[in-house]
Parts: structure tokens; C-alpha cells; sequence
């Protein structure tokens, strides 16, 4: 396997910077390290971004996140390891990656039952998270950075 070309924040460097710095702010949102982890990486799976996955359970594990639940991030619906708070986070993200795919993009009830967990603040962080998420998820499967590369 190899990549098309190198990530373009590091071709642009000055990219670089300004989206880290993003990804920062969202942790300063008070929602906590874990669930912006695991919202990480449900964007990164269902974006298909190997490179993202692959970092973000890396991340996810240093920082005390269990194998059970990384293992079945992908399947939340059907598990009892999250907390109804994380769900509603969880919810939210995929709705937010999968504007597409309905035509009501993030729907209320997804939208409510994130608020109820998250003030606006948290909400914002959320949305950052997200947001940036897919912004590397996009860079990372059109240049086909492999799993792994960065170290």
C-alpha cells in the first residue's frame, strides 16, 4: 500500500497548525477526553479512514479507554459499555458525518437528546470534534494515508 502523496497539512504546513489548534478548543469544551475519543473514532469508521481509526483507539487506549468498549464502537446501539450521555454523543456525530445520506441532516430528536446531556458549550465541542474529524477523515481517505505511517 502506498499513499497518493503526502497529507496535504504537511505539504501546506501552515494548515497544520490551525486545525490541531481546532481540535484543541473542542477538548476545551468541558465534555470529557473519552467521549471526544470515541466520537473521533465512530466518524473515522464510518468515514473509512483507516488512518484516523488506527490513531484515534491508539489515543484512545493511552488515555484508559477499554478494548471493550473500542471494540464495539461501531455497534454502540447494541451494547451496554456506554453511558446515555456518550450515546447521545455518539448519535450526534453520526448524524452530523452522515448529512447526506437523509435529508434531514442532524435530526431534533438526535439534536435534543445531546442537549440534554450537553450545555452549549459541550454541544459546541461536540460539533468542533466532529467537524474536524471529518475534516482529517477527508484529507486522510482522498490522499490514501495508510494506517499507521505517521508514527
Amino acid at each position: 500500500m502506498q499513499s497518493r502523496m503526502k497529507n496535504p497539512v504537511m505539504v501546506i504546513t501552515e494548515a497544520m497548525g490551525p486545525a490541531q489548534q481546532l481540535m484543541g478548543a473542542a477538548k476545551l469544551g468541558g465534555v470529557p477526553d473519552t467521549t471526544l475519543e470515541l466520537v473521533h473514532l465512530r466518524v473515522s469508521q464510518i468515514n473509512g479512514c483507516s488512518a484516523c481509526v488506527d490513531g484515534g483507539t491508539k489515543t484512545a487506549r493511552k488515555n484508559g479507554e477499554t478494548d471493550d468498549r473500542l471494540g464495539t464502537v461501531a455497534a454502540w446501539r447494541e451494547t451496554s459499555y456506554f453511558t446515555d450521555a456518550e450515546r447521545a454523543a455518539l448519535a450526534l456525530a453520526e448524524g452530523a458525518t452522515r448529512l447526506a445520506d437523509g435529508a434531514r441532516g442532524v435530526s431534533d430528536e438526535v439534536w435534543d437528546e445531546a442537549a440534554k446531556y450537553y450545555d452549549e458549550r459541550g454541544l459546541a465541542a461536540l460539533v468542533l470534534m466532529i467537524g474536524v474529524t471529518n475534516l482529517f477523515n477527508r484529507l486522510n481517505a482522498t490522499t490514501r494515508q495508510i494506517a499507521g505511517a505517521w508514527g
